[in-house]
């Protein structure tokens, strides 16, 4: 169970559309004519991915997580705070999911009817069997291990965890009851930057291997933390970007430094030398288990 949401889209002042990279890829044909992989199954039908009202796209996708629970091997989101958020609501909705599975029925608040024909095609009858299973692990306090209770077979947890999502890291493992969380890859809105390639290594030490045929990459060194910095153990102090120094190259960066990372996209034309860049930045510190 993989929960997949889209985001509005605008229009620039040109006439043009802007929306977020991963709605832009749901949207895609590449995401909605995918082949068959039997590792790579989610349990929401496109048509709730792609539902615009998100409420409405969560509920449906819990209802139909919930009703395949004993075919679901991973539990995720793409960030650590919307699987939190889909817990939450799943706590405060888990009477009304409960009571659709024991009649076979959807809500009828539910109107999106893309979504609505999607889920009647997996919530084909009436459980109360399952529906009783659901309310008493829903009922019991407090949530620990909750994704484990309502999810038996579940394996792993697949969300990001790292940068700003560690702060979730607690949450996750009090819900999950101790679940590995797979954090795995570092990507941003112009490109993916890297992957995880030991999966199942603990959140503090997971470390991305760039790919450097995603983008062009360059590094601007951050200067350390001082030793007072590092006693107030605030992220604030994380550095300060090092105006005075260059930017290096992929092959040039130091084992153990800090770097902003710049990246440039392969954007314009290809016959171009001298590409447009679209720049995104992130503090990156280069280790032995990074390339």
């Amino acid at each position: 169970m993989y929960l997949l949401f889209v985001k509005p889209e605008i229009t620039t002042p040109s006439g043009l559309p802007a929306r977020p990279v991963l709605t832009s890829y749901y949207k895609s044909s590449n995401f909605l004519n995918r082949p068959f992989n039997k590792h790579l199954v989610y349990t929401s039908p496109n048509d709730t991915i792609l539902c615009a009202d998100s409420k409405q796209s969560l509920y449906c996708q819990l209802l139909c997580g919930l009703v395949q629970c004993d075919d679901v091997l991973r539990v995720g989101a793409v960030f650590a705070s919307a699987l939190l958020r889909a817990i939450k609501f799943l706590q405060d909705n888990w009477h009304e999911l409960s009571s659709n599975v024991r009649e076979g029925k959807v809500s009828e608040w539910i109107t999106d009817a893309s979504s609505l024909q999607a889920v009647r095609r997996i919530l084909q009858k009436p459980d109360a069997e399952l529906a009783d299973r659901i309310e008493t692990e829903c009922r019991k306090e407090p949530w620990e291990g909750i994704i484990k209770r309502l999810w038996p077979r579940t394996k792993y947890v697949d969300v990001i965890v790292t940068g700003s999502m560690a702060q979730y890291i607690p949450l996750l493992d009090f819900y999950s009851g101790g679940l590995p969380l797979v954090s795995t890859m570092y990507a941003s809105s112009e490109c993916y930057f890297g992957i995880n390639l030991e999966p199942l290594s603990k959140p503090a030490e997971v470390s991305y291997t760039l790919i450097p045929n995603m983008a062009y990459f360059e590094f601007l060194p951050v200067k350390r933390k001082t030793a007072e910095e590092e006693t107030l153990g605030d992220e604030r102090y994380i550095g300060s970007m090092d105006i005075t120094a260059e930017a290096v190259d992929l092959v040039h960066v130091k084992v153990g430094t800090y770097y902003e990372l710049v990246v440039t996209t392969f954007t314009g034309k290809p016959s171009s030398s001298s590409p447009p860049s679209f720049n995104s930045r992130s503090i990156f510190r280069s280790d032995r288990n990074s390339s």
